[in-house]
């Protein structure tokens, strides 16, 4: 009997490659998709700017057209007070005519007459001498107009042109953050992969320990006993194994890259209310932050490290039995940006 398990346990098992093949492919993916939305939300930040200028620029457009629709409507009144004031001028000289026809044709009436129609001559010429200078102060405002109009034409073109080469930049800068997030996501990707490498070839092949998508797991057993968050011996050194890679790959990773380490606990879904864990949200917490304490001790920054608790809300196996209880009590850590 002894013989056939060993024999067994010498057979080849290809399951563990395949899902390391499958884990990495899982990783690029939920990894591109997480750092698209961090592009989205940079290049967000970074076009709000450019929005607010945009903003400005669309509002001295209005103002501007506001302006000029202002002045055309001036212009246009002021043509019809021309065309109304050369009216009255050509029939002020028509009634003029009539007064000097009147005035020949009754020059044989007397004295009276000829004084009576001379007054009402001074009175027409004085007449069409305002007219002919409303007509000119007219023609005058006419041109200021056209000026006023061509300035305000050459600002908006003006304005137009630079609200075009505004948007270039921004569709400019777009492209370059876009690039720069992809050189990010490489070489965090690349980093990840070594801490993984790194990882398995120090704690080796255990049941207890093993990679679920893009993170490491450990069983709680492993750190804490039953209903605890202080940290056991054989847990610390486990850590201690950590914790070397984790300075170490934190030393080679650029000081810009946003690269934390996130440390997330979780319970099974058997309830839990004492004085110090009134539920499984506090006892998952308590044991996340344990292990980030722990960590820190060991010389991780503590600006790279976050703590999460998730009770039994996300299980690994939602079946009610003592495997299942055993498999969502875990502590995982993944490798992520902030």
């Amino acid at each position: 009997m002894a013989l056939s398990r060993a024999h067994r346990r010498e057979e080849t098992n290809f399951w563990p490659g395949f899902v390391d093949a499958l884990s990495t492919m899982l990783i690029g993916i939920v990894f591109l998709l997480t750092v698209f939305v961090l592009g989205q939300f940079f290049l967000s930040q970074e076009i709000t700017g450019k929005d607010t200028a945009l903003e400005r620029l669309n509002k001295q457009i209005s103002e501007l057209t506001d302006l000029l629709a202002l002045e055309r409507s001036s212009n246009r009144q002021a043509q019809e007070s021309l065309q109304l004031m050369q009216s009255t001028l050509t029939r002020e000289q028509a009634e003029r005519g009539r007064i000097q026809d009147m005035l020949s044709t009754q020059s044989s009436n007397g004295p009276a007459q000829l004084a009576d129609a001379q007054k009402a001559l001074e009175s027409e010429k004085q007449l069409t001498a305002r007219a002919q200078a409303t007509v000119d102060l007219v023609n005058q405002q006419i041109l200021a107009m056209r000026r006023q109009l061509a300035a305000l034409e050459e600002a908006l073109s003006a304005s137009e042109a630079k609200d075009k080469d505004s948007q270039a930049r921004i569709s400019e800068l777009g492209s370059r953050l876009n690039v720069a997030l992809a050189q990010r996501v490489q070489e965090l990707a690349r980093y990840r992969s070594d801490f993984f490498g790194r990882l398995r070839q120090v704690l080796g092949t255990r049941p207890d320990i093993r990679v679920v998508g893009d993170r490491f797991v450990f069983q709680s057993e492993v750190f804490f006993d039953a209903g605890q968050a202080v940290l056991k011996p054989e847990g610390k050194v486990e850590l201690d194994k950590l914790a070397t890679i984790l300075v170490d790959l934190g030393r080679e990773m650029p000081p810009d890259l946003p690269w934390i380490l996130r440390v997330d606990g979780h319970t099974d879904n058997r309830p839990i209310k004492t004085a110090q864990f009134p539920s499984n949200w506090h006892l998952s917490s308590a044991r996340a932050i344990a292990v980030v304490e722990y960590l820190m001790s060991r010389g991780l920054p503590s600006d790279r490290v976050a703590a999460t608790g998730f009770g039994e809300y996300q299980p690994l196996d939602v079946a009610n039995t003592d495997e299942a209880h055993r498999r969502n009590r875990r502590i995982e850590f993944k490798i992520t940006e902030r």
